[in-house]
Formats: C-alpha cells, structure tokens, sequence
C-alpha cells in the first residue's frame, strides 16, 4: 500500500478520534455546573445511584437555601453567585472524600456521602452553611435547611426513595422556621 493510500484512509479515523474526543469534553463540562463546579443533576444521580447501592450506610441530603431571592433582589445577581459558590465549597467540603455534592438546580444543592461517621456531623454542616458571604463590600446573610435520609432505614434502598424521604425531612424543617436541620 502506498503512502498515498493510508494517509488517505487514515484521515476520517483521525476525524472521528477528534470528534469523539470533543464530545467526550464537552459531556464532561455538561455534567459540571459551571458555576460552581459541582456535579450536574445529571451527572451526580448515576454516581448517587451506585454509591447508594453499594453502601448500605450512605446518608442521602438535600439542602435548600432559605431566602436566597431576597440576596439577588436586594445585591444582585453576583452576590447571589458568591452565595451559591460558597455553600458549594462549605458542602464540599463537608463530604471530604466520602462523598459527593451536586447543583440540583437554583439555590438546591445534593450528596451523597458513603461513610457519615467520618463527616463532622450534621450540626456542624448547618452551622457551616449558616455562616455569611462577604461580597463587593456587603455580609450577606446565608442559611439553609438540610433535609436528610440514611439509606438503611428505608424499606427499599434506591436513590429515588432516599431523596422523597431527604425532601420531606427538608419541608418538615422549613415549616419549623428556617435556619433547621431534620
């Protein structure tokens, strides 16, 4: 076979590697929020979903920040990011290695976290993330309520189950006055 040739048939597969490689980046960016980082919806509940299966002590929580639309109303909507982005890194690192946090969407934010004895404890992610944001000049105001489930006490183990539970135990919180953890 000539030079010719190969270099002929190589050129599509060449295009496909690079094609394939930038679909696979741009999936990758998609499963990221870009503002903070976090996983996606997306990308968080099939890693959820198998950390949930494979864990029979997985602690499951939602967490909603309360009176976040006075923040953008009253800063802006930059002070409003600095707000999600710091609770992003306070959930973070909560989770340490032994979990995984996400950007549901808005001012809702997800983890999972396979082994939560080896977290500081629920009263310590509240008070984590009821500690304000300093923005352009201004101390914003942040709290959140934190609904959670623990995977082994629920009759059938799936992720889906575990975040119903997780969200009922976050609105049982806010109809007992903001600032809770349930």
């Amino acid at each position: 076979m000539d030079t010719y040739t190969m270099a002929t048939a190589g050129l599509p597969a060449l295009g496909w590697a690079l094609h394939g490689g930038l679909l696979s980046r741009r999936l990758a960016t998609a499963r990221r929020d870009p503002l903070t980082g976090l996983h996606t919806r997306a990308g968080w509940t099939t890693r959820a979903e198998h950390l949930i299966a494979k864990h029979p002590g997985a602690l499951v929580l939602l967490v909603d920040l309360d009176d976040f639309k006075t923040v953008n109303d009253t800063h802006g909507h930059a002070a409003g990011d600095a707000v999600l982005t710091a609770t992003a890194d306070r959930l973070t690192a909560w989770c340490g290695r032994h979990g995984i946090a996400a950007r549901l969407g808005g001012d809702e934010f997800a983890a999972i976290v396979t082994d939560p004895d080896r977290t500081a404890g629920l009263f310590d992610l509240w008070s984590a993330l009821d500690q304000p944001v300093t923005h352009d000049g201004h101390v914003l105001p942040v709290s959140a309520s934190v609904g959670h489930c623990l995977r082994d006490q629920l009759p059938v183990p799936t992720l889906t189950d575990a975040l119903s539970t997780a969200d009922a135990s976050m609105y049982a919180t806010k109809g007992h006055g903001r600032r809770n953890t349930r």
